[in-house]
């Protein structure tokens, strides 16, 4: 929200949104109501529960299709597909039509898709409902994630990990329903999501219609402010490089935390408890670093989060230490995606497609983790799991202190 002026009339001027048409710039118009903050905050909650719904419904959906388990996973796989799609789509859109209209439409294909997952005759129309759904998500997603990096002024970062910690509340109740219910009941949880998106179509009245460009004048010597000393091309690059990293490591330790631990002598049972702990401390950074981002900057946090999750990921090659480094991972990794956004913006504020370009990549890096990391696990073997993602978080903290460096002011 901005600050109200004090000392000078107020001035109506025009200038180019990242997220809308031209519009004229009111003095104080709040970005969002606070019943708009809650259902933004419920919507990331009914997202992330979406993601994490596919991998518990595949018992299911094996027995009813008559799947292999590669054909099961490729239901996520659509859904992805389906997100880089719609944050690569909707970015264009939000030139030509307003913020509702966008974020509603999203919340409808969302709903739908879901929706057609749960009542599919047959697995094709289940994966094009499945790509339906990730239209939606990629739209929510990039939408939500743009209009609080710079909706909040000083607070977005903070904001920002509020928000981004409720797409991890719903990455855990997810699967949980799942699991109370029985997989072979998938469609009426998958039903239940999708009538849950129709309600916060209601909220999008208190939502900003056109939101102007915030481009605050940099902080003399400050890191952060505008580029000056690398080129545009070459710093989006860097970001990207980075995000794509982290949510390899992130989506890394997600999926061979379990194989990993058992092969080191741990029980299945403690080896999915220790997961489980991995993304629940993912979601309790994003609401500790919230507080620390209102006297931090944003690249001070990354820094220091790439650096903890570095020593994690190596301690985690010791086994006795191997469940506490993976939580340990878990919270550091978790500031990085929603801090990085107002830093970016802040970097680069002319670069309308910043934004939509990193949360694309992030998503990509997320389908890219999978055989990228299997094959190197092939070479190597299941013990060297956190070694290799060690060697990962530390490219992450390499490109942070590039970033830092090519984006100081004068």
């Amino acid at each position: 929200m901005t600050d109200q002026p004090t000392a000078r009339p107020a001035v109506t001027e025009r200038r180019t949104s990242p997220i809308g048409p031209e519009t004229p710039v009111g003095p104080a118009t709040p970005v969002f109501s606070p019943a708009a903050v809650v259902a933004s905050c419920v919507g990331f909650v009914l997202i992330g529960a979406l993601q994490a719904l596919y991998g518990p419904a595949i018992p299911a959906l094996r027995d009813e299709f008559g799947l292999s388990p590669s054909a099961a996973g490729l239901g996520l796989s659509a859904h992805f597909v389906g997100g880089v799609a719609g944050v690569l789509l909707f970015d264009r859109l939000y030139v030509r039509i307003g913020n509702r209209r966008i974020l509603g439409s999203s919340y409808v294909l969302m709903a739908v898709g879901a929706a057609g997952f749960a009542l599919a005759p047959n697995w094709p129309v289940a994966l094009a409902a499945a790509l339906l759904a990730g239209l939606g998500f990629g739209g929510i997603d990039y939408g939500l994630n743009q209009l609080f990096a710079i909706g909040f002024g000083k607070r977005s970062t903070a904001m920002l990990n509020i928000l981004n910690a409720h797409f991890g509340i719903g990455a855990i109740l997810g699967p949980a329903l799942i699991g109370a219910v029985g997989s072979e009941h998938y469609p009426a949880v998958f039903l239940a999501f999708s009538l849950a998106n129709l309600p916060l179509l209601l909220c999008l009245r208190g939502v900003r219609e056109h939101v102007p460009q915030q481009t605050p004048a940099p902080e003399s010597g400050v890191p952060g402010g505008q580029v000056l000393a690398r080129s545009l091309g070459s710093v989006l690059g860097v970001f990207v490089t980075l995000y794509v990293l982290h949510v390899g490591i992130e989506a890394g330790v997600g999926g061979w935390e379990p194989t990993h631990l058992e092969t080191v002598g741990y029980g299945a049972g403690a080896a999915a408890t220790a997961t489980s702990v991995y993304w629940l401390m993912m979601t309790i950074g994003r609401f500790l670093v919230a507080p620390l981002a209102l006297r931090h900057s944003a690249q001070s946090i990354i820094a220091v989060s790439c650096a903890g999750m570095t020593v994690c990921l190596l301690l985690a090659a010791i086994p006795g230490l191997a469940p506490y480094a993976y939580a340990g991972v878990g919270l550091f990794i978790a500031p990085i995606f929603p801090t990085g956004l107002p830093w970016l913006n802040r970097a680069a504020p002319r670069a309308r497609r910043a934004g939509a370009v990193v949360i694309a990549a992030s998503m990509a890096g997320g389908v890219a983790a999978g055989p990228v990391l299997g094959k190197a696990i092939e070479w190597s073997g299941v013990r060297a799991v956190p070694l290799l993602l060690s060697g990962v978080s530390a490219l992450c903290l390499a490109a942070t202190v590039w970033l830092i460096r090519a984006t100081r002011t004068h």
